[in-house]
């Protein structure tokens, strides 16, 4: 009433149909209609004891001429917020509710790209770690399965290929699970009878003692440097280093502990294992002149399939025959970025599966907060507030709780993705998955709070005043 006493005041004519007396009252001129009769015409005490300010000089309403700019202002959008933020605030539950499909959506989002980082670094870290510029040979022809009793590869293959150009080292291995004791331990594991050539082919040092040498190959020298895993279990709490460990009753001396390399990609521990001359391991522990694998450092990666397809070229002319496999570990790094690919497709889909269902609900609250306003709507018309005023409410309504939903969100995936690390998950948290997240739901407020905004600006004034 103060507000229509306003207009008035200004010079508007307010023509104001009601049943209620007392805001009747409020008018200076009340003209009382029965069964469609003018039954009385007459001044208020409104009008009586206060008398009507002089009459203001008649005003041209400006309508904006086509293409006039009619965009939004800094007041008004100011006024928008305001009113949005009221509006909100009246239904504190509803908000609460239309806020939790954004914040599950964006939650959802910063975590999930978290573990997929954290997973992509950790497989990047143990792929580098084996090496992507090696090529490793293996007995038997392409395809064939179950080689590993073939004695297609020897120690002179090794040899040869190590002359091979792009060859930076050749390292022959022969390996085989064996019981290895210390005193009145006992325990599983894998030997490798191997060159010292094999530090330099996996980029693995020992951490304490030293790796033995070419001297220790040429007399057949029983010594032994073991991985983290065995040293802790054959040792524990004592340093290996110059402890003798039993390997079929040979005593090795151990001159090295390896430093700790963790699960390979596939999973297996590469710390589970001992590593002796390849001589003294083929003549003492195997009693085979053979080799279960050949290990080939190459070094230049640009050149590595010239430098496999030389090789391939050596042995087969060694063997007279193709009787051997050779695996470029090199393709690690497409598979590596087909997988990249896929998770990146995969995450993508969910997250736009977890917006697409927050932003719904936004459009379906909007749209309801539309119907049951209408008569606000239509008084705001009624009283001077145009079409765009009505669409700046309703749209920074849907764009603060996106907004809001957005940074909740993307604090509760931080919070879920830090507790996950305490079960040892994969964790990498960057800045771009977060604005990104944060961005999707601000732009998910945007559209999905286009159409109820634009349905409350389009609203006939006269229409919105009718409805219940």
């Amino acid at each position: 009433m103060k507000l229509l006493s306003d207009l008035a005041a200004k010079g508007h004519t307010v023509i104001l149909i009601t049943h209620d007396r007392d805001v009747a009252n409020n008018a200076r001129r009340l003209v009382e209609i029965k069964d469609g009769q003018i039954v009385a015409d007459h001044p208020t005490d409104q009008a009586l004891e206060n008398p009507a300010p002089p009459p203001v000089a008649a005003r041209t309403i400006q309508v904006p001429e086509e293409g006039e700019d009619t965009g939004w202002t800094a007041k008004e959008v100011l006024e928008a917020f305001r009113m949005a933020r009221r509006a909100l605030s009246a239904n504190l539950y509803r908000t609460v509710l239309t806020l939790l499909g954004i914040v599950i959506g964006v939650a959802s989002v910063v975590t999930m790209l978290a573990v997929g980082n954290g997973s992509q670094k950790a497989m990047v870290e143990r792929i580098s770690a084996m090496g992507t510029n090696l090529l490793v040979i293996r007995p038997g022809a392409p395809g064939q399965r179950n080689a590993n009793g073939l004695a297609t590869l020897v120690p002179d293959d090794a040899t040869a290929i190590a002359k091979v150009a792009n060859v930076v080292a050749s390292v022959p291995e022969y390996t085989g699970g064996m019981t290895a004791r210390a005193g009145n331990l006992d325990y599983q594991t894998q030997i490798t009878a191997t060159s010292p050539d094999v530090q330099l082919a996996r980029s693995w040092e020992p951490s304490s003692g030293t790796f033995f040498d070419q001297a220790a190959m040429d007399q057949y020298a029983p010594v032994a440097v073991i991985g983290q895993t065995v040293a802790n279990i054959l040792f524990p709490g004592q340093d290996p280093v110059g402890r003798y460990i039993l390997l079929r009753n040979v005593p090795f001396q151990v001159i090295g502990v390896m430093s700790p390399k963790g699960a390979s990609p596939v999973g297996q521990d590469q710390d589970d294992v001992v590593f002796v001359p390849l001589t003294t391991g083929s003549y003492r522990l195997f009693g085979r002149r053979d080799l279960r694998s050949i290990t080939v450092l190459v070094d230049d990666l640009a050149m590595i399939d010239e430098t496999q397809a030389m090789i391939t070229s050596l042995l087969t002319t060694r063997h007279q025959a193709e009787d051997f496999q050779i695996r470029n570990t090199a393709s690690f790094i497409d598979t590596l970025s087909a997988m990249r690919e896929t998770m990146t497709i995969l995450l993508g889909s969910i997250a736009a599966i977890s917006l697409l269902v927050g932003g719904i609900g936004v459009m379906n609250i909007m749209l309801v907060n539309v119907t049951e306003r209408t008569r606000e709507i239509g008084i705001r018309m009624a009283t001077g507030a145009r079409a765009r005023h009505v669409m700046q409410q309703f749209l920074l309504e849907a764009l603060l709780v996106s907004a809001l939903g957005g940074v909740i969100g993307v604090v509760l995936g931080i919070g879920v993705s830090l507790f996950l690390t305490i079960f040892k998950v994969d964790i990498q948290l960057t800045l771009p998955p977060m604005l990104l997240a944060f961005s999707c739901a601000f732009a998910t407020g945007l559209i999905f709070g286009y159409t109820p905004a634009r349905r409350a600006a389009l609203l006939d004034p006269v229409v919105a005043l009718a409805a219940d």
